[in-house]
Parts: structure tokens; sequence; C-alpha cells
């Protein structure tokens, strides 16, 4: 999508909130044409109504991206009403928490085939016509758990990791052929997907901070939307969290592990849930959750660089090193 943006049109799953919604306003206020697509129809029409303010069409196509056959439906629903598509953006997707006994088999299950099979099908269906056209570029949205991991989050880092690793293969297959295939891995987002949470923990959940806004993974998008690289790490967290962890692994899952109990767990207690997993839920429509604490971001991302630091220097100082990474890694939990 090196041209203009005026006339050009892009797919985006999981268009109802959240970091997909945030994505079609910037695309739309920029002159693009959007096709939103996600499970719920009211909030995608809503969406439309805004998009097509800046003077764009917008199409919504109700989709569930565990189905295959409603990701063929939307291409087609796509190609029907503007004749190409020039991106496809695969977003949609769900967040389950849960240690590995207490997570039941069909939660599992249901979390890759939306995450990461969802992906999958949405990669073949542009894939296919982006051959038709000679070119195109496909965004895959990952996770910083894409590159890390965490405990009581299995499901979904198998299927963040999954996804990048699928797509870094397919962008090999499609080397010289004019399609682009984009990664982009975001730190924890403020967007209603935390209201959405499957979650069989027994407590209530937040976002791990520092927290950043939807709109700073849609500038993210856009950017390789106009110039394609392979993969783009979103948040200057994801960025030291994924140096950490190829610095000094060990020290790093002990780290969040106790990040996880400190920050990701709420001391109130919840009923086991599946949260939208299976189905939509009414509540949460817009890009933000309501999760930022502005006031604390610099604090966290300091700490956060403290962190970074110190592993680095345990590898060449050994147990004290250790011990004194582990005690500034820590503090990003407080």
């Amino acid at each position: 999508m090196k041209r203009a943006w005026k006339n050009q049109v892009v797919v985006i799953t999981g268009a109802s909130s959240g970091i997909g919604r945030a994505t079609a306003l910037a695309l739309a206020k920029k002159g693009a044409h959007v096709v939103l697509a996600a499970r719920r129809e009211e909030p995608l029409d809503d969406l439309a109504r805004e998009c097509e303010s800046h003077g764009v069409r917008a199409l919504v196509v109700p989709t569930d991206v565990s189905d295959p056959a409603a990701v063929r439906h939307l291409s087609a629903e796509a190609l029907r009403a503007f004749g190409h598509f020039d991106a496809w953006i695969n977003n949609a997707g769900v967040y389950l928490m849960g240690s590995l006994e207490e997570t039941p088999d069909d939660a599992f299950r249901q979390l890759m085939e939306t995450n990461f099979f969802g992906t999958v099908t949405g990669t073949r269906v542009a894939v296919t016509q982006f051959r038709r056209q000679g070119q195109g570029t496909l965004v895959n949205v990952s996770s910083t758990f894409g590159a890390v991991a965490a405990p009581c989050v299995s499901a979904y880092v198998a299927s963040k990791h999954a996804v990048r690793g699928f797509s870094s293969s397919v962008r090999q297959e499609l080397l010289n052929t004019g399609i682009d295939v984009c990664t982009v891995l975001p730190a924890a987002i403020d967007t209603p997907l935390w209201q959405h949470t499957a979650n069989y923990t027994g407590w209530r959940v937040r976002p791990v901070e520092p927290i950043y806004t939807p709109e700073r993974v849609a500038r993210a998008i856009l950017r390789v939307l106009r110039e394609p690289r392979p993969e783009v790490i979103v948040g200057p967290a994801a960025r030291g969290f994924a140096a950490m962890h190829g610095l000094m692994p060990r020290t790093f899952e002990r780290t969040m592990r106790g990040v996880t109990h400190a920050q990701h767990f709420e001391k109130v207690r919840q009923s086991p849930t599946s949260g939208s997993l299976f189905r939509p839920m009414a509540e949460g429509t817009g890009t933000s959750g309501g999760y930022r604490a502005a006031g604390k971001q610099w604090l966290r991302r300091l700490l956060l660089a403290g962190g970074v630091a110190a592993a680095a220097v345990s590898l060449r100082g050994g147990g004290a090193g250790r011990r004194l990474g582990v005690r500034v890694a820590h503090a990003l939990a407080r």
C-alpha cells in the first residue's frame, strides 16, 4: 500500500472494539475505505457511521473468524462491494486466563480456533485475492506473548506464538511476489479485551502495566501498511520484556510469574466465566477499556528499563548481578 490512502480498501477483523476499531477510524480519517468484520453487528454499524462521516465507504460484514465459511463470505462481500481489497488485517482475538489444570479443554480449543485458525483462514482468503491482483499487504496481529510467555495464559501464549511463526513461514513463501506479510506484536493495550476475558482463575483480572492506547497500535499498523516490515513490536515494555527474555530467560520466567500474580490478578474473587470465548458480550464496544492509569506510566517504564539493564548486568556479574536483576525486575510488579 505505498500509494495514496484515498480509495484504498482495507478489511479489518475484530473491528467492533479496541485495536480494530481504532485502526478502522485511523484509516477512514486518511481516506481509505474499510470492510468491518466482527461477531457483533450493532457496534459495527455504529463504527461504520463514524467512518463514513470522514467521507469514505464502510461495509459491515458480521463475521465469526472461527468459522471458515464466514471468513470466506467476508472476502466475497468485500469483493462484491469494492472489486478488490488492498490490505487485510487479521486482528480478531479473545483472551483466556487459567492454569493448565483449570482451563477446560473446549475453552482452550475455542481460543485456538479464533486466535490462530481464524488468522490462518483469513490469511488464506487474503493471499488468494492478492495473488489475483499481483499485490497486497497482510497484517497479522500477534502480541508480546508471541515472543515471551507468562503463567496462567498458556492458551493465549500458544495462539500468539503460533500466529507469529505461521506469519514468518508464509512471509518466506511469498517473497518477491508483491505480497507483504507483516506481524504486529503489541504490549498490554487498554481495550475491552480484558472485560471479555475467559477467566477460570477465581480472581478478577486486569492488564499488566504499563498499558498503552489502542491508537498507538493503530498508528503502528498504518505505518506497516504504508511501508511493510516483517515484524513490529508496539510499546517500550514489549521491547524491554523481549530483550530481557533474550538476555536471561530463566530470570525472566521467574520475574514474569511474580509480575503476573502481583499485577494481573486483583484481590477480588470472581466466579469462572467463558467471557466472550464462545459468544460475544454486549459490553465493551469502544476503543478503550478504561484501564490506563496515565499517572503511573512513566514510573513503570523507568522500572522496566532498569529491569532490562539489571538483566544485562547479571550476564556479566554472576550471582550478585542475577540477584540485582531479580530485585529490579520484580519492582515492575509494585
